[in-house]
């Protein structure tokens, strides 16, 4: 366990936001009603990931009327991964504790949360028990942790879920990675430390539908491996190594068959050989540009959101 940090907030509350205008009433008043209960000195941070909805608007007006709230606008929309950084940047708390919007996350978990923290965790995970998904959005969920188990350096629980405790010693920690691609649960695994879990079930979505769709968890899956990892590259040798040595058999294959045998060779056998190489060129070449991308990206050192508006400061920036 990290000794006592003693700060104004011992609980922080983060979430980042997107459209979610009709939601937010009900997550800060179910959120602080928990907080309030348990007696935490607590806060709650809002990041509102540039909606187009009037959520900035309805964030304002919940700050007002609740005191532990604070709310952040970005100047864009930067990704939800971005949003939860500069949440744990702005927190002041002796532990965070990240959280969907959309209210899947129940917050009448976050006593257990803080429990299991108690216990000595310094990363708290939650596991969904049964996701409240259509039958599409759970086979991109499972091809989601898939792709990301099988090719990347760090392992992420089945249904793992958002819903994650940190306690400040990982968030200083976390806060000091500067990667431009981000997936906040795959940089929790890398940092290490002891991790505990609580199983939660999953609620359903309160309203509206997830901005998640097919293309965009398979683009954030890529992302978090190519940032993560280099054992796409690495897979890439090795199969052009199989490739070589293909090669190589083949050629012996020809010249015994050629020498002992009448072997009259096709154009067929040809073109399919050209093409089959020269694809296998186009491919390793292009996860090497998708390497060489994120290098040029990461090593132009833009900042990983920026702040137009909040609640503390009208002129946060």
């Amino acid at each position: 366990m990290a000794d006592k940090v003693l700060n104004k907030y011992e609980v922080s509350i983060i979430s980042p936001v997107y459209n979610a205008e009709k939601i937010l009433p009900e997550l800060v008043e179910r959120v602080c009603s928990v907080c309030e209960a348990n007696k935490y000195s607590y806060e709650v941070i809002l990041v509102d990931d540039h909606s187009k909805d009037n959520s900035w608007i309805t964030l304002k007006a919940l700050c007002k009327s609740y005191p532990a709230v604070k709310a952040f606008r970005l100047s864009r929309n930067f990704g939800q991964h971005s949003a939860i950084t500069a949440g744990i940047i702005k927190s002041a708390g002796k532990v965070a504790i990240i959280m969907d919007c959309d209210l899947q996350d129940n917050p009448n978990y976050i006593p257990d949360l803080i429990s299991k923290y108690e216990e000595g965790f310094h990363v708290v995970c939650t596991i969904k028990e049964s996701k409240k998904y259509s039958w599409y959005r759970k086979i991109t969920s499972d091809l989601f942790f898939l792709i990301i188990n099988k090719l990347s350096d760090v392992q992420l629980e089945k249904n793992l879920g958002t819903f994650t405790l940190i306690d400040r010693v990982v968030a200083d920690e976390f806060i000091k990675i500067r990667d431009y691609h981000r997936h906040t649960s795959l940089i929790f695994a890398w940092l290490g430390f002891k991790r505990g879990y609580v199983h939660v079930k999953h609620e359903p979505r309160f309203e509206g539908k997830s901005s998640y769709g097919f293309n965009k968890l398979i683009a954030h899956a890529i992302n978090g491996v190519v940032s993560q990892s280099d054992k796409i590259l690495r897979w890439s040798i090795t199969l052009g190594m199989m490739l070589f040595i293909s090669s190589i058999l083949g050629i012996i294959y020809i010249l015994i068959k050629s020498l002992y045998v009448n072997y009259d060779a096709g154009w067929p056998s040809l073109f399919v050989t050209i093409i089959f190489t020269t694809g296998t060129v186009l491919l390793m070449l292009g996860i090497l540009g998708l390497y060489i991308g994120k290098i040029f990206e990461q090593v132009k050192e833009r900042p990983l959101f920026i702040i137009q508006e909040s609640t503390e400061n009208n002129t946060d920036s």
